[in-house]
């Protein structure tokens, strides 16, 4: 099974990594040429890092939104009328 080896992948990328990451990928959309080429050099890793890293992204939406996940910030206000 991969998961174990997408946990040591993922955990190798820095915060600051990842928020560069997520700002490459709204600004370079599916519609731009060589967007992974540009996502890789704003971000500082390789193109092969940025696509894996964005499939695992991809996976952990999927899992989150089939209630596989818990929300990290989720408040419990089940009692309230």
């Amino acid at each position: 099974e991969t998961s174990s080896s997408n946990i040591q992948m993922a955990s190798s990328w820095t915060p600051r990594q990842n928020k560069l990451f997520e700002s490459a990928l709204a600004k370079f959309d599916r519609e731009t040429p060589d967007r992974w080429q540009n996502i890789a050099n704003e971000v500082g890793k390789s193109v092969e890092d940025v696509k894996r890293h964005y499939e695992i992204l991809k996976e952990d939406i999927r899992r989150i939104e089939h209630g596989r996940v818990a929300y990290p910030y989720r408040t419990n206000n089940s009692n309230s009328n």
